[in-house]
């Protein structure tokens, strides 16, 4: 086994992207305030009822709780143990890195896999095997309950050309996604063979890259997610975790409507909370305007709403969704960040 070496501490060069990537991002949210009209949209924010609000808050902390759990069943499954609440910390540091990152959630796996190797005796890669696996496991109730939401859509409405577009692309991840992750595990041999070849150029060229010591991670993260993969009873509780996490995932966007006046249907959450975070796959930090942009058009789109509205709406989704967890999970990193 190797263990986990090295620093994930950020450079400058990193900070100075995501500050350009926050920037151009909050310019473009500001045009879309202007094209809309933010007097309209503060108007309506003004006489937002803030006990919906302070719910939608509480509903993502509480989702974050909730899949810190689940994580916590997968550890237990490698004989890994962490105290939950030392864990939960580490869960909002890495979502932080996940919200701050271009390309959404792809920036808080390695960092966080670092983290818990120094803060247990589980190597990194078995570390890496429970954030992989978990991440595969919350991606079920994420394509499930957005392929309810789709088909609430479709048969309720009459959907603009691309609006229909997207409700076909969230059929096609709901079960292509699966059906990748399967087709990579049952030919994993494969896989490692071809990443080894891909990396031996590498390796001739270079010290650092040394085929047998990536040869040796590869197994034993194969061998610690096949651990992970055969205690049934621990997957089950954790993809349970899992669900228990979307549906306080998605419930901000409702509660937000609440806020307002202007309910959201929860079927039609459904399916606005997957497309939205499939559009924010973008080079901008957690997705941010592709978000807002996304939900201002699709509510527009699918309900009475006017777009100021559906500003208001948005405006408290992301404020209660993303940027609440910015600003906790900014300070887990810090405190994270000095215990390593």
């Amino acid at each position: 086994m190797v263990e986990a070496s090295g620093s994930f501490r950020p450079g400058r060069t990193t900070a100075l992207k995501t500050a350009i990537g926050f920037a151009v991002a909050i310019g473009l949210i500001y045009a879309l305030g202007a094209v809309i009209g933010w007097e309209r949209t503060l108007q309506r924010l003004r006489g937002a009822r803030l006990a919906w609000v302070g719910a939608a808050c509480l509903s993502t902390i509480a989702c974050l709780a909730a899949w810190g759990k689940s994580w916590q069943v997968v550890l237990e499954a490698l004989d890994v143990s962490v105290e939950y609440r030392r864990l939960f910390v580490t869960t909002l540091a890495a979502t932080f890195a996940n919200y701050v990152t271009p390309m959404g959630n792809a920036g808080g796996e390695p960092f966080v896999a670092y983290v818990l190797a120094r803060d247990t005796g589980a190597t990194y890669e078995e570390s890496l095997a429970s954030v992989v696996t978990s991440d595969v496991i919350r991606l079920l109730p994420f394509f499930t309950a957005g392929g309810v939401g789709t088909g609430y859509v479709l048969l309720r409405t009459e959907l603009p050309g691309g609006v229909e577009r997207f409700a076909y692309l969230l059929i096609a991840l709901a079960v292509g996604l699966p059906l990748l992750v399967v087709f990579g595990w049952s030919f994993r041999g494969r896989l490692r063979e071809w990443v080894l070849r891909a990396l031996a150029p590498v390796s001739r060229r270079s010290d650092r890259v040394s085929l047998e010591s990536a040869r040796e991670r590869i197994d034993s993260l194969y061998e610690s997610m096949e651990i992970i993969a055969g205690s049934r009873r621990a997957l089950a509780a954790a993809i349970a975790y899992a669900y228990v996490g979307w549906i306080l995932f998605a419930l901000p966007l409702y509660f937000a409507g609440l806020a307002l006046g202007t309910p959201v249907a929860f079927a039609l959450v459904c399916f606005l909370v997957p497309v939205s975070v499939v559009a924010g796959s973008t080079p901008l930090p957690g997705g941010l305007a592709a978000i807002e942009g996304t939900l201002v058009a699709l509510l527009t789109a699918l309900t009475a709403m006017t777009t100021a509205d559906s500003l208001a709406v948005t405006t408290l989704y992301r404020l209660a969704s993303y940027w609440l967890v910015v600003g906790v999970g900014g300070l887990a990193g810090l405190w994270v960040l000095r215990r390593v």
